[in-house]
């Protein structure tokens, strides 16, 4: 038996919005958009990712909206892992992408602290040795 995560949910305000922010500062790819009984299915992923995507749910209900932005309760909710961080963090802040902890290296690798359209925390991650 073999299985893996295939899609990560992440509640977003607009669809079009995320999908502009996603693709054009984080540089991820637009990997299906299609119209489902009012809703879209939207998933993007970095380039050349074998993981799981990013499934982009429009919040519906007030439940919802209230998560927008704080799915973790403040924590770091996704790690985006490189191989390359200089030049991932450099063209990230070159394409506005907002840092709230700047670089540290720690004896797992090398890390930073941005925050994606609406407030979640992402840890932009070069591991020393792979995990």
């Amino acid at each position: 038996m073999t299985q893996h995560i295939g899609y990560v949910a992440l509640i977003v305000k607009d669809y079009d919005e995320a999908i502009a922010f996603y693709t054009r500062m984080l540089g991820f790819e637009l990997i299906e958009d299609t119209p489902l009984e009012g809703k879209r299915w939207v998933l993007v992923a970095p380039p050349n990712s074998q993981g799981p995507r990013l499934l982009l749910a429009k919040a519906e209900t007030a439940e919802q909206k209230s998560r927008i932005g704080n799915q973790t309760g403040g924590r770091v909710f996704l790690f985006l892992h490189t191989d390359d961080f200089a030049q991932d963090y450099q063209a990230m802040r070159e394409r506005g992408v907002v840092f709230v902890r700047e670089p540290v290296e720690k004896e797992y690798g090398t890390v930073a602290v941005f925050q994606d359209l609406y407030g979640n925390k992402w840890d932009l991650l070069q591991l020393r040795n792979s995990r």
